[in-house]
């Protein structure tokens, strides 16, 4: 399977884009997915942060890493730079999509669509109500929906290699 190259997204890209990352990055190891994985923010008026010490404790306590993480702002760039651009919620969707070029390839949605009863549901910003483990679990649903739906993109490409492959071999 090609390594697959997944941006999330919130505002600050403080609390949730980061808590996202580092999830993503262990949950996906486990299963064994290679993935390049990073994060950025719409709104990023601190560029070069680290993460918010709430998120980057409630992480930790999980066993996920945060470290070397730095807040960023969401460039043109990274459409064609990666293949998910994946948002917390319909406000930073809606700017993600302004922001998309019109030649881009990549997919955009939000992370919680990967996560099945969990669809319609955005992820608070913890930033202000400090509900990190609240949306910690969130992050953690959408990202083994995530890691569950490019498991069968890979199996389904496999398959469908093998199948192209097969009458060339009779």
């Amino acid at each position: 399977m090609p390594v697959k190259r997944i941006l999330f997204v919130c505002h600050g890209n403080l609390c949730r884009s980061p808590m996202a990352e580092g999830v993503l990055r262990q949950i996906a190891g486990e299963a064994g997915l290679t993935v390049v994985v990073d994060s950025a923010g719409t709104g990023v008026w601190t560029a070069g942060a680290s993460p918010d010490l709430r998120a980057f404790e409630a992480a930790e306590a999980r066993g996920y890493s945060l470290e070397g993480i730095r807040s960023r702002r969401l460039s043109a760039a990274d459409f064609s730079a990666f293949d998910h651009v994946i948002a917390m919620d319909r406000a930073n969707l809606a700017v993600v999509r302004r922001l998309a070029p019109a030649e881009s390839r990549a997919d955009t949605g939000l992370l919680l669509r990967h996560a099945g009863r969990w669809l319609r549901v955005q992820i608070p910003d913890p930033y202000t109500d400090g509900r990190f483990e609240h949306a910690l679990d969130l992050i953690e649903h959408g990202c083994r929906g995530l890691v569950a739906t490019l498991q069968r993109k890979a199996a389904d490409q496999r398959e469908q290699y093998v199948s192209a492959a097969l009458p060339k071999l009779r």
